[in-house]
């Protein structure tokens, strides 16, 4: 099978022919259809010490099981999160992670839907906005952040705000700007980083950059504000500047709901794929590319273009 290696921090990103894995007790082999290209991804391979397997959100059929799975048989169909070699034809996904998909949607849908839904939902969850209240998201047409906005709106969030990082290459492709993107998903106005302010305050903030970015993002909080931090860019944050405004920041990882709470996991999965069956929900895929093009997706992702998903096609 063909699958996505690299030797040394940086790249460079090379497809090899390696045997097809054999699943060990708990994990499916997965025959892949869609891969979701992340920046958390993005960065292991920039930024790692040493080459580490090129993994992330898979979607396919099931084509064996190992020892001790109960809940999927081949020919099943399934997305989730793979800590191997992900970027491959056929992938190594343990149960724990694996979610059905649902008759209806295809493998791209599932791949752009579920994985980045699910941290938009639990940054959402984590916030709690009671009915009515302001909702700032930032990378707000990133994969997470377009599905962000859209449950913001669809939970009842009086105001949708968005931030971005300005048109960059996704004007020239989609022949629009980021804000005109975010706009279109439901958000009542879009703000760029680099704005000397964000508008009127907010009473969330869902955090997907970090870094520097987090003095602005608190900034925009209102009084009591709520912050959620669910970024692998890091970033310090002054204590004073929480007690100023009695301003809070939560920190949010899905792995940790994934591996500790996978009954509440499974019930969001369940609300993503109903909101999606309702059309209150539309996951949008910015491009496709073949295993042999990853470079070229992980470019889009460092170059902040991407309106959506981007999505590997094995």
């Amino acid at each position: 099978m063909r699958r996505v290696r690299y030797e040394s921090t940086g790249g460079p990103l090379f497809v090899e022919e390696v045997p097809v894995p054999v699943p060990g007790p708990g994990e499916l082999l997965v025959r892949c259809a869609a891969v979701g290209v992340t920046l958390p991804v993005v960065r292991k391979v920039t930024e790692a010490a040493e080459p580490v397997p090129v993994g992330g959100e898979i979607a396919g059929e099931v084509v064996a099981a190992g020892e001790g799975v109960t809940r999927f048989r081949p020919g099943d169909r399934v997305t989730g999160l793979c800590f191997g070699h992900g970027y491959a034809e056929y992938a190594l996904l343990h149960e724990a992670m694996a979610s059905p998909v649902p008759d209806g949607a295809d493998a791209v849908t599932a791949v752009a839907l579920v994985r980045s839904g699910l941290v938009a939902w639990g940054a959402l969850e984590a916030a709690r906005p009671a009915p009515g209240e302001s909702v700032l998201v930032t990378a707000a047409a990133s994969g997470v952040g377009h599905l962000a906005v859209q449950l913001a709106r669809a939970r009842g969030a009086g105001r949708v705000r968005g931030a971005v990082s300005g048109p960059g290459r996704a004007q020239a492709v989609a022949g629009r700007t980021k804000a005109d993107f975010v706009r279109s998903l439901g958000a009542d106005d879009c703000v760029r980083y680099g704005d000397e302010g964000w508008g009127d305050p907010v009473d969330c903030v869902l955090d997907a950059v970090g870094g520097d970015l987090l003095t602005p993002a608190l900034a925009a909080l209102a009084p009591h504000g709520r912050l959620v931090a669910y970024s692998s860019g890091g970033g310090t944050i002054q204590a004073y500047d929480l007690l100023v405004g009695a301003k809070s920041v939560i920190g949010f990882q899905m792995a940790l709901i994934a591996r500790g709470r996978p009954e509440l996991y499974e019930r969001w999965r369940q609300e993503l794929w109903r909101l999606f069956a309702e059309g209150a929900l539309k996951p949008v895929v910015h491009g496709e590319f073949a295993l042999e093009d990853a470079a070229a997706a992980h470019e889009v992702i460092t170059g902040r273009a991407n309106l959506g998903k981007v999505v590997l096609r094995p």
